[in-house]
């Protein structure tokens, strides 16, 4: 049998079986015998027999635990992050078979995880050498379309070249956002979040945009506590920000208004976006974190369909969350989250 594999069991079995036998023989003799006081004897060694059996019981099932607690500390240790941690197993028996496999999972899970690594550097490095390649490409081509903007002599040269930068501007806003999306996809990126006033962030986000707001006749509003702060990573969740009022600006026509907000809730920080433009279909708002996601409806031919999908894994990279409410023709509100840390 398997039960008998272990030698703990066995011993603990043999040394049952024999006590048994003995309190069985000895009271077989007491029998045999015609003892006066038989039956007192007998139950005295009932007594010791019971009490024997007891001890040895307690004696294996305490070891037993004391083995489970060691197995229950390597365990917590390894979930703690000590890939070293593994449960002794040196003797037989099915619990040590458990402990072996366990220790086995350990080793494979530790495998994945260095294999998990190494293609994540790779994949770091390989986007740090497409995003130098992309670059260096674009700027000359920069370079070479400035250098014709200064040269042209035609007001059809002139606007070749003004539509030229334009979509030299969108390529590389798209190459940026897919970069950045790629490296929140493999982990490469390190949040660094700092205790940051929002007051301050939502300035330079509406700071970023002034100059095309003021060409195209729309207005930018910021509206909060001057005082109220948020751990995150500024530059990172600004990014998340802009993205939104992009969208706004995108989709108002002139004399369109864009307002920042930020509060504080009971229990979150809430920042929200939110426009007067021509809102979302009932039939784009399921759809509009998706990346590449292009409405039927929209008649916004430039976007490439990111920024909000990117918004959004920044936000949740956060611990956020982001909403949306829209109403065709009367414009958009996201609603940004994030949760207040409470001491329990």
């Amino acid at each position: 049998m398997k039960l008998f594999t272990n030698a703990k069991i066995k011993a603990l079995f043999c040394a049952v079986l024999s006590l048994t036998l003995l309190f069985a023989a000895l009271s077989a003799l007491f029998i045999v015998w015609d003892l006066p006081d038989a039956a007192p004897l007998i139950l005295i060694c009932a007594l010791v027999t019971l009490t024997a059996v007891t001890a040895a019981l307690y004696g294996y099932f305490r070891d037993q635990n004391r083995t489970l607690e060691r197995a229950e500390e390597q365990i917590a240790d390894y979930i703690c992050g000590n890939r070293d941690a593994r449960i002794e197993c040196d003797d037989e028996g099915e619990l040590n078979k458990l402990f072996h496999k366990i220790n086995s999972l350990a080793a494979i899970l530790n495998a994945h995880a260095e294999n998990e690594e190494r293609s994540r550097d790779f994949l770091k490095n390989a986007i740090s050498d497409i995003s130098h390649q992309l670059k260096t490409p674009l700027a000359a081509l920069n370079i070479y379309n400035g250098i014709l903007q200064s040269e042209a002599d035609t007001p059809q040269m002139r606007e070749f070249t003004t539509l030229t930068e334009q979509e030299l501007d969108r390529m590389e806003t798209l190459v940026q956002d897919l970069l950045k999306m790629t490296k929140l996809d493999a982990g490469t990126i390190r949040f660094e979040p700092r205790t940051e006033n929002i007051s301050e962030m939502m300035r330079d986000v509406r700071q970023h945009f002034l100059i095309r707001a003021a060409q195209e006749e729309k207005q930018i509003f910021l509206d909060g506590d001057g005082t109220l702060t948020l751990s995150c990573d500024r530059i990172w969740l600004a990014q998340a920000v802009e993205n939104l009022v992009k969208n706004a600006l995108d989709h108002t026509e002139a004399g369109g208004k864009i307002h920042i907000a930020w509060t504080k809730l009971p229990s979150i920080v809430q920042i929200t976006v939110q426009d007067n433009g021509c809102g979302i279909h009932p039939e784009d708002l399921p759809h509009i974190f998706k990346r590449f996601y292009r409405s039927r409806f929209s008649k916004d031919t430039q976007g490439a369909g990111l920024g909000l999908s990117l918004s959004k894994a920044i936000i949740e990279a956060h611990g956020g969350s982001i909403e949306v409410d829209s109403m065709t023709g009367r414009g958009t509100t996201f609603v940004i989250n994030f949760i207040i840390p409470t001491k329990l």
